[in-house]
């Protein structure tokens, strides 16, 4: 067939009608993607918390409230208004936020706050150079990479995992909450900041808690809280969890959202199940995914979760030389892993705080 010909049968075949329905639902992505950018400012400003306070405002009066400058916080008050966020009355020039709508962005409103995540979004846009400079050459990045990354980790990490910890997430492993009373050791890897460690330890004094994680940064802010908390039962240690192995060290182990990342993640489960002492459990949080695309076609949030994956989860993992698995590695794949790694009893469960992550709890025997 020849190039006239070709051509021929493709503007025979070309739907212009689901080619303008596809260009106008980019352009609607396009302006969403500026919505979630003013969300993370409204967010990192304290603006939404100032309005969910407030009755209707000028931008001066809210301006104020904030201690922010007026200019800015008009034009942003445009991008709220414009996106259906805030109500606006022309007349009287006031600005509210419906109380609706501040029950999912505000500090509040936690843990339904979706402003946290967000923070995401122009967070790891910051990287977008960097990670194209993979594309094009292959390797990964560092964490330094990402300013910003553990101090909204460790707000992600408050709403999924620190506030229902207590009351939905241990009760998933039997006798848990029991045997942390008692007084046993724990192991938290790639704690960041250790949020769900210093919850762990200011409720069960008689337990002894660690927390490792790649990053000084985020253990020193750990070891503040603590001293700040008095809490004489938990220690940080900055350490390398590639081939991580301290066999019978301890009763309890968990990671959250932390294993996917890893340079070795099989490695790791494996030091993990060998870290545990005779009837110990690990829990893992990790993204709840398929490991099969056409299966999250439907997810909610598969574009996000993916482009998170690309962005920093599977770059950083390649960054050190790893398996790059990605943060969309998949409950499949994450249940063959911990199999390999020597659990022979794994229990998978979902919770309705949480639509993103999906629950593991695996015990050996």
């Amino acid at each position: 067939m020849s190039a006239m010909q070709m051509a021929a049968v493709a503007a025979d075949t070309f739907d212009a009608a689901k080619s303008e329905a596809f260009a106008a639902r980019m352009g609607e992505a396009i302006n969403r993607s500026a919505l979630v950018l003013m969300t993370s400012v409204g967010h990192r400003t304290g603006l939404f918390d100032q309005m969910a306070t407030m009755g209707p405002s000028g931008s001066s009066e809210i301006a104020a409230g904030a201690g922010l400058d007026e200019r800015y916080v008009r034009e942003w008050l445009g991008a709220m208004v414009t996106g259906g966020v805030v109500a606006y009355d022309p007349e009287a020039g006031r600005y509210v936020l419906p109380a609706e709508h501040a029950a999912w962005l505000t500090r509040a409103a936690s843990p339904n706050n979706l402003a946290v995540s967000a923070q995401w979004v122009p967070l790891l846009a910051r990287s977008e150079a960097e990670v194209i400079e993979r594309f094009r050459h292959g390797g990964g990045t560092c964490y330094h990479h990402y300013h910003g990354f553990h101090e909204a980790m460790a707000e992600e990490s408050a709403q999924t995992a620190v506030l229902p910890l207590f009351d939905a997430i241990l009760p998933l492993v039997p006798g848990m909450p029991g045997r942390l009373e008692h007084g046993i050791d724990v192991l938290d890897a790639g704690c960041g900041s250790g949020r769900v460690l210093l919850a762990m330890a200011a409720k069960f004094p008689r337990s002894r808690f660690v927390g490792y994680d790649l990053c000084p940064e985020a253990l020193e802010a750990g070891r503040r809280e603590a001293g700040r908390l008095g809490l004489a039962n938990i220690r940080f240690e900055a350490r390398d969890l590639t081939a991580y192995d301290e066999p019978g060290a301890f009763d309890f182990v968990t990671t959250f959202d932390a294993v996917h990342d890893q340079k070795d993640p099989a490695g790791l489960l494996r030091g993990l199940a060998r870290a545990l002492r005779p009837g110990g459990a690990y829990l893992m949080q990790d993204i709840g995914g398929s490991s099969h695309l056409e299966r999250n076609l439907d997810h909610p949030l598969g574009t996000f979760l993916y482009t998170i994956s690309c962005m920093h989860c599977m770059a950083v993992s390649l960054g050190q030389g790893g398996a790059g698995l990605g943060a969309m590695w998949g409950v499949e794949l994450a249940e063959r892993m911990l199999r390999e790694a020597g659990f022979t009893r794994i229990t998978v469960r979902r919770l309705p705080h949480d639509p993103v992550n999906a629950y593991f709890v695996s015990t050996i025997g």
